[in-house]
């Protein structure tokens, strides 16, 4: 896939959207009641990456403060959504073990892999931070993780939402009708180039995560080292 040329499409076609108020709003995202839970196995980008994340959120903060902006401990890449996030999911319902070998059987498939965040893309209830990978690898990791998954019976719901062959990471969602549309366009086209920067992936988590994998709702079930 042609990374650059796909973030820029979603780009093109979420502004127009945003500029004809045809942008889309998450109800959930200040419910009490969402019990919607997952599994997913994510990278976390450095610290130095996320300071200049929070740097281009604040200037969003500063044209519109109403929408839902990640902290830090939030931020995240995600690898594989093994469980995609359902009502009344819960850990005592598998066995993490057998997950765990699947995925350790398969580690070899990704290795010496940075990522560089440059510019941001859109879609249509969301901001993104654009991520690149040095290789292939990471979509090599993920056709091997989709095979051995498929190969068991483990409860999973890889792909079910849509194919994963990005490396983007979300940091803004729109919970509420845009203040002011011209003035969040001009932030994002200001940042739509700007270099976060790169990081080396040393770690991936497996996580169990509500939909918006918030700290407080969020479990590392294990941590491997690559």
């Amino acid at each position: 896939m042609d990374l650059k040329a796909h973030y820029k499409k979603l780009f093109d076609r979420s502004v127009q959207n945003i500029l004809n108020n045809k942008y889309v709003l998450d109800p959930e995202i200040d419910s009490n009641n969402d019990n919607r839970y997952g599994i997913t196995l994510l990278i976390r980008p450095s610290e130095k990456v996320k300071k200049q994340i929070q740097r281009f959120l604040s200037a969003l903060k500063e044209v519109d403060n109403s929408q839902y902006y990640y902290p830090n401990t939030d931020i995240h890449i995600t690898v594989l959504s093994i469980i995609s996030c359902q009502t009344g999911f819960s850990l005592n319902q598998i066995n993490t073990e057998e997950y765990l070998t699947v995925i350790e059987e398969n580690l070899d498939s990704i290795a010496n892999l940075e990522i560089h965040c440059k510019g941001i893309t859109a879609s249509d209830s969301a901001v993104m931070i654009q991520g690149f990978p040095s290789d292939e690898s990471l979509n090599s990791f993920r056709d091997s993780l989709r095979k051995a998954f498929s190969k068991t019976n483990l409860k999973q719901s890889i792909d079910s939402r849509y194919t994963l062959l990005t490396a983007h990471s979300t940091v803004c969602r729109f919970r509420a009708p845009i203040e002011n549309t011209a003035e969040l366009i001009a932030v994002l086209e200001k940042y739509k180039h700007y270099d976060f920067g790169t990081f080396q992936v040393n770690t991936l988590d497996l996580v169990y995560n509500d939909w918006y994998q918030r700290a407080e709702k969020t479990q590392i079930i294990h941590q491997f080292k690559i």
